[in-house]
């Protein structure tokens, strides 16, 4: 590949930036490097536990200067989808954290399990047996069932944990229905990051450690990708992947590099 042909990056944040908010080696130069080859970037990730004013804040904590414009999450992309189905806002049940109840409410939606107009679910690390049967029951009774993202487990510093595919996967389990999910793989949240970029997708590098997210979502938006090795994938899984992928590398830093 042409040096100097990527433009811009849209960067996944957990296994990629931080493990559990840990950071990945040394963030401000990394993004010193970036920034000096005249690189532009965005963070989009399929975690909706947080709000996007949160992870400008958590970002800069890690040395990072960004603003609410440079991040997309699977929540916004959700709220977003649901606004397009809603334009009038109603009732949304969640099962979720703050972010995303915070998030749908900012969209105009008020979170009750009072006849909801859809049952939302994302990671919730305070999940309990009583909001699994209340999303059951609303989910049997007809109502939409939607996914903020499909992830079955979550970096930390300890490995692997639950992520909001756990979740979806007891709902659908106990429903037999399949949900309508809105995050990575699908190329919503990197087509309206691309837009944000003003870059062809083919000037634009989407970086990520999962491959059935966030390499399969960028391939399906027409991105470059590059799949770092700080997180759930390994450099074997990495080299069976197809389509081939464009960059591997074992950390964000050395795939700038090769960049």
């Amino acid at each position: 590949m042409a040096k100097n042909s990527i433009k811009a990056l849209i960067l996944d944040m957990d296994g990629v930036i931080w493990r559990d908010k840990h950071p990945i080696g040394d963030l401000p130069k990394t993004f010193n490097k970036i920034e000096s080859r005249g690189i532009k970037y965005v963070f989009a990730t399929n975690n909706s536990t947080n709000t996007v004013e949160k992870y400008v804040e958590l970002l800069g904590q890690n040395g990072l200067r960004v603003g609410i414009e440079q991040i997309f999450t699977s929540a916004t992309a959700t709220a977003k989808h649901l606004q397009k189905l809603h334009p009038d806002g109603g009732k949304i049940y969640v099962v979720g954290m703050d972010g995303l109840e915070k998030t749908l409410r900012n969209y105009g939606f008020e979170v009750s399990s009072d006849d909801p107009l859809a049952v939302v679910v994302g990671m919730d690390q305070n999940l309990t047996y009583e909001k699994l049967k209340t999303a059951t029951l609303l989910i049997r009774s007809g109502v939409p069932f939607i996914g903020t993202n499909p992830d079955k487990t979550f970096p930390s510093p300890a490995g692997l944990v639950p992520g909001a595919g756990s979740m979806l996967a007891a709902i659908q389990t106990a429903t037999d229905k399949q949900p309508e999910v809105i995050g990575k793989p699908k190329a919503t949240m990197f087509l309206q990051a691309i837009e944000t970029l003003g870059e062809k997708p083919e000037n634009v590098l989407v970086v990520g450690d999962r491959l059935e997210t966030d390499i399969a979502g960028g391939q399906a938006a027409n991105c470059k990708c590059g799949l770092v090795l700080t997180g759930v994938s390994n450099k074997a899984m990495g080299d069976a992947w197809r389509p081939q992928i464009d960059y591997i590398a074992e950390t964000l830093d050395t795939l700038i590099d090769q960049v």
